[in-house]
Formats: C-alpha cells, sequence, structure tokens
C-alpha cells in the first residue's frame, strides 16, 4: 500500500467517475437507453459482468445507488484493476508515471506485455500488474483486450500519436466511487448468492455474434458460447423468480430472440460498434434490451434520467 496520501484540490471534488478502461462493449453510447428502462427505485445494484462499467459509474455519479453496488467479472486481470483503484490509486497512479513516457516504443510495449509470459508474474504486485493492463489498454491496438487460450495478453501495438496513459483526476475520482462498493473474481452465476428481492442486476455479458466472423468473447482465454448464454438466461430467470428486477443487454440475433422471447420486455436498440479491425465493416447493429419487469423511469431528485 502506498503511504503517500495525495490532497484532494477543491475543483476536483466535483469531477464525475468515467470508465478508466476502454472495453469492447462498452455502454456508453447506450446510457440513454438503459436509464430510461431502469425500475423507479431498487435496492442494491449487481453487475456481473463488469467491464468499462458505464451503467454503475452513472449510477454513482447520480447518486442513484440506494443500498450499494457489487461488481463482478470473471476476467480476474479487469476485476485486479478495480480492487487497485478502490484501494490503492496512489500508488497505481505513481506507477502509471513511470510508464507514460514509452507510450511511442513499441519494443517497450512488447516487453511489458510479455510479463504474463514469465513464470514470476503470478508473484507480481497487484499495483505493477493493474499499472501494466492500463497502459496495455492505452496503447494496444483499438484499446482491444484479448487474450490466448493459455490467458496471455496478445493484442498487438496500436502506434497511437498521444494516448492518456495516466488520467490523476479520473483514477481518484473512479476510486472515491468504488469505495463503498463490493467487487469480486466470480463468474456471472455468482450473483445468485448475493441478489435479493428489490436489487438490481444488470448483465452485460459477451454478445452472441451476428456472424461467423464477427465474434469477439475471448476475454478470459474462454469462449462464451452458446452454452454459456443458455446458462445466463437461467440464471436471469432465477433471479426475477426471487423478485429481483433484471435487465439484460445483447446483440439481436436469432439466437437472442429465442432465449429471451418469454421476457415480458424486450426492445430492439441501434448501437454504433467500432471493434472491427476493418473500418468499412464498422457501423450501426441491432442490439437487444430485454428487462425482467415492466419499463419504469428513475428520478433523481425529482428529475428523469
Amino acid at each position: 500500500m502506498s503511504n503517500y496520501v495525495q490532497p484532494v484540490l477543491f475543483w476536483e471534488l466535483s469531477v464525475i467517475a468515467r470508465p478508466f478502461l476502454k472495453w469492447a462493449g462498452g455502454k456508453g453510447q447506450l446510457l440513454p437507453e438503459l436509464t430510461r428502462r431502469l425500475p423507479a427505485s431498487f435496492r442494491r445494484y449487481h453487475e456481473p459482468f463488469v467491464g468499462g462499467g458505464a451503467l454503475f459509474f452513472h449510477l454513482a455519479n447520480n447518486d442513484c445507488l440506494g443500498a450499494g453496488a457489487v461488481l463482478s467479472d470473471s476476467n480476474e486481470e479487469l476485476i485486479r484493476c478495480y480492487l487497485v483503484v478502490r484501494d490503492d490509486v496512489e500508488a497505481l497512479i505513481d506507477a502509471l508515471h513511470v510508464h507514460a513516457p514509452h507510450f511511442h516504443d513499441p519494443d517497450y510495449f512488447r516487453e511489458i506485455r510479455g510479463w504474463d509470459r514469465h513464470p514470476d508474474f503470478a508473484q507480481r504486485d497487484p499495483v505493477a500488474k493493474a499499472a501494466r493492463t492500463i497502459f496495455l489498454n492505452r496503447t494496444c491496438y483499438n484499446g482491444l483486450y484479448r487474450v490466448n487460450k493459455k490467458g496471455q495478453f496478445n493484442a498487438p501495438f496500436g502506434y497511437y500519436k498521444n494516448p492518456l496513459i495516466c488520467d490523476p483526476v479520473n483514477l481518484r475520482a473512479v476510486s472515491a466511487a468504488l469505495q463503498q462498493t463490493e467487487i469480486y473474481h466470480d463468474d456471472f452465476a455468482g450473483v445468485l448468492n448475493r441478489a435479493e428481492a428489490g436489487d438490481l442486476v444488470y448483465f452485460d455479458p459477451p454478445y452472441d455474434p451476428v456472424s461467423v466472423t464477427a465474434s469477439f468473447t475471448h476475454y478470459t482465454g474462454q469462449d462464451f458460447d452458446v452454452d454459456a448464454q443458455r446458462r445466463l438466461v437461467d440464471v436471469f430467470d432465477q433471479l426475477a423468480e426471487q423478485g429481483c428486477y433484471v435487465m439484460l443487454s445483447n446483440s439481436h440475433t436469432s439466437l437472442t430472440r429465442t432465449l429471451y422471447q418469454h421476457v415480458p420486455v424486450k426492445d430492439i436498440v441501434y448501437a454504433s460498434r467500432k471493434i472491427n479491425c476493418d473500418g468499412k465493416k464498422r457501423g450501426h447493429v441491432e442490439e437487444l434490451i430485454v428487462c425482467s419487469y415492466a419499463n419504469h423511469y428513475v428520478a433523481v431528485n425529482g428529475v428523469k434520467l
């Protein structure tokens, strides 16, 4: 843990927390669609595929988390980042300042990327690992988090002109937003052990691919395949039966239409997806938002979001 306490400047107090990682399928652009489908009130918020956490930060910035939040993900490296930002943000900022001058150096990038090929990687300090993750996320091609079957990061160098490696103001705002939040490295089904009636659970899983070539589910070294999608529906239904408010987003495909045909509220929305390496193949795609409850608007200080 870092012993240095950074003074908080008065103008930092009003800074809102934003996702500190670029993450495939991030929900920043869908926030209006998601927030208008939130229940009018809920007890505690759960996000079992936290990713970049766009909806969580939106709710935190608007004091909408009620009895708190529980964030989880099966990606250990991602969860480590959240824990370090929450618990040791100043040490993380110091570590990122060491990496920052090397943003233009592909050899340095490959050296840092190669840490997980060495047997001593497991013994490295969590702060060093988290700084590595953020550095690679900011300098790899297209901000793509991708690992091979061994769980080794393998996205190529991105050749950015001036990437923001360290954003101390936002990292401190994120740390503040996470202080009352429980964070777990866990399979998405673990939410069944934590969620209670009246809680809101938002699922944002790796999307069912819209085509054979569009599949992008290698977040942990294992595919999120059809069986996983079906298991997710079972968890969705169990939570709804327990009295939870459950909302889920996914691609709009024949599989998802079939899996969620029994859910009472289903809407097709459009989102711009930029993960394809071929710019000509990027564009607006249909996404599906399903809710276990009738749509309501959540109000903050009397104002509808």
